[in-house]
């Protein structure tokens, strides 16, 4: 049958398919356009399946802050370049505030969420790699109360980080937030290091100091000694402040009182194994395949 151009582009309006695409479906489906609509959307689903196992380790964070909740996301993608795709910047976007905006707690409850004009997160995910042609995995996100005053900061778009604090004013919460994207802190204070971890490296810490020879009676205070810079250098209140090194993060927040309440970091990838393909070997393995 024939299938008249201005139907192709009636059907690439409302499905954002590709034109071909359109025209296939519409011809499978005898000009069926509810056909033809269900054709496309399990054709980019199986799409979508096809590309599931991929490792995802490019990637967008974002952060949202309303005035009683913040929330901060990481989406991943197979490539940079997939990553600066204005699709897959729109996805992110709108899962991001999507959080936020429906008080969204878990990943399983945020896929089953209604958005836009999908029926799920999960079919819009499906939707978006079947254009971009890579795998998309929202990783993680947190939504946190503010109870207190919130700050964030983004370097470009890999690392974000979000903070509350106490007292203050929203400068000192960027500035914070803005550390600890530089900083990298695992932990507020010290107190909050789990004494699992404080015991392994004490043990870790005297066995050198024993195989260096040192006196038995000041082994202790010079493990101490140890620890203490250890930790400090992974505690937020530990830390010298990234904007004046002669003070610790601890100290400028003397100044005014305050103290951090809550912070998260979030680096796109940090974590995620990526396995090594040596490109010529790669290549040669495409050649075989075809012979």
């Amino acid at each position: 049958m024939e299938i008249k151009a201005i139907d192709v582009k009636k059907l690439r309006e409302e499905t954002n398919a590709g034109m071909m695409d359109c025209k296939k479906a519409l011809l499978e489906s005898e000009g069926d356009f509810e056909k033809a609509k269900l054709l496309l959307r399990e054709k980019g689903q199986s799409k979508a399946d096809k590309k599931s196992g991929r490792t995802t380790a490019q990637g967008l964070v974002k952060v949202e802050i309303s005035s009683d909740h913040l929330s901060i996301l990481e989406v991943n993608c197979e490539t940079d370049f997939a990553a600066k795709d204005t699709l897959f910047d729109k996805f992110v976007n709108n899962v991001s505030k999507l959080i936020l905006s429906n008080s969204i707690e878990t990943i399983d409850q945020l896929n089953q969420e209604a958005i836009d004009e999908f029926d799920t997160v999960e079919d819009y995910r499906k939707f978006v790699v079947s254009k971009i042609g890579e795998n998309i995995t929202v990783r993680r996100f947190e939504r946190i109360p503010v109870n207190g005053i919130a700050g964030s900061y983004i370097h470009g778009t890999k690392i974000a980080s979000v903070v509350v604090i106490e007292n203050g004013d929203e400068q000192l919460a960027k500035d914070i937030a803005m550390h600890v994207a530089a900083s990298q802190p695992e932990y507020i204070q010290i107190s909050d290091i789990p004494e699992d971890v404080i015991d392994e490296e004490r043990k870790i810490l005297t066995k050198q100091v024993e195989d260096e020879g040192k006196p038995a009676e000041i082994i202790p205070k010079i493990v101490d000694g140890k620890l203490n810079k250890q930790f400090n250098s992974i505690t937020l209140m530990g830390q010298e402040f990234i904007k004046d090194p002669d003070i610790t993060v601890a100290k400028l927040l003397e100044k005014s009182g305050s103290s951090v309440v809550t912070f998260i970091r979030y680096e796109v990838g940090e974590g995620v194994e990526v396995e090594e393909v040596n490109f010529a070997d790669e290549v040669k393995a495409q050649v075989d395949a075809v012979n």
